[in-house]
């Protein structure tokens, strides 16, 4: 089975601690599972669905680690913005203060393009990690 990389990558983007994504095995479908969004009908069929077919779980929010991609862009910018950036980032609202700076600095574009590539990798790795064609 080939899967297509892209919806990977758009399932990732949209994850939340809410969410979870799969890929049905025979398929090649995306299935999302949310408990608050969905009737317990609608799960149950999703579910019912990936039963019959066997499933691969995608990364969760968890694994995707929003914090991390962001600091780790923060420490590829050059002073003053990465001083600006790692205390915009240290202790509670960092994400808030983080996309309010990004836009100060003038680095906004050049952050959704360092978090597209991060999320291009970490779906590439994870096809690879489970032997998963992709295109």
């Amino acid at each position: 089975m080939r899967v297509k990389l892209s919806e990977i990558i758009d399932a990732i983007e949209m994850m939340d601690q809410e969410s979870e994504y799969f890929i049905d095995k025979e398929t090649g479908e995306i299935v999302l599972i949310n408990d608050f969004t969905m009737t317990s009908e609608e799960r149950e069929t999703a579910c019912e669905q990936l039963d019959e077919h066997g499933f691969y779980r995608l990364p969760t929010s968890f694994d995707i680690r929003e914090y991390d991609i962001m600091e780790d862009f923060v420490y590829s910018l050059p002073n003053p913005a990465r001083e600006k950036l790692s205390r915009a980032i240290s202790g509670r609202g960092a994400f808030r203060r983080f996309k309010d700076s990004i836009r100060q600095l003038g680095v906004e574009q050049q952050w959704y393009d360092y978090q597209a590539d991060a999320y291009k990798k970490k779906a590439v790795k994870w096809c690879k990690d489970n032997d998963l064609k992709y295109e």
